[in-house]
């Protein structure tokens, strides 16, 4: 289950969890989500959860919806994504899991991506077989807080993968993961607790 943190003028106002499949956000009272600043819209999105999954939907709002500083109509949240709404910033955060405050202060500023070709992650099996994860951030988080919590690091020159969280097992191509990040190849098969996921690279 994920969450959301709404702030406004850099002052965290709500911390709210996803706990119903259908949450709408606007500045009428009725909403799941109110957020009375005159330029966000009586109905203004909506965000919907499908297990560990959610989307937000724009609706029709007057001032649009932006994640990460793109408009959009409807968008599948990721871990870390910037949701904007008028003088609001939102920040969601999937599963619970919690900004890391050790990262490196340089940690937003975006790696040089010359000569490496974009990559992403496909689900194999289970209930989420055949989607697919673009990996087109920095660090790129996978799994359950405390459970099993493994990190894709996109560098200068190649992908690589190692468990930050968690005691349980994590396998790259039927080979144990630890905490020392491994070079990822297209084509490597990435096990998490039996969820399997093929990293493919163009």
């Amino acid at each position: 289950m994920g969450k959301i943190i709404i702030a406004l003028d850099g002052v965290v106002e709500q911390e709210i969890a996803l706990t119903k499949e259908r949450m709408t956000i606007g500045r009428r009272s009725h909403n799941d989500i109110v957020l009375s600043h005159p330029a966000v819209s009586g109905e203004h999105a909506v965000i919907t959860t499908i297990l560990d999954d959610s989307f937000l939907e724009d609706l029709r709002s007057t001032n649009g919806t932006f994640v990460n500083g793109q408009r959009i109509g409807k968008h599948f949240l990721q871990h870390g994504d910037a949701i904007k709404l008028a003088k609001y910033q939102i920040d969601y955060l999937a599963d619970g899991v919690r900004p890391q405050s050790a990262a490196p202060s340089d940690a937003t500023v975006p790696l040089p991506q010359a000569g490496i070709p974009p990559a992403r992650v496909e689900v194999l099996n289970g209930a989420n077989a055949g989607k697919q994860l673009a990996l087109t951030k920095p660090l790129t988080t996978l799994g359950r807080p405390t459970v099993q919590v493994v990190v894709i690091s996109r560098g200068v020159d190649a992908y690589s993968i190692a468990q930050v969280e968690g005691d349980a097992p994590t396998q790259v191509n039927g080979a144990l993961l630890g905490k020392q990040p491994v070079r990822l190849k297209s084509g490597d098969i990435i096990d998490l607790s039996g969820t399997q996921m093929a990293f493919r690279q163009d």
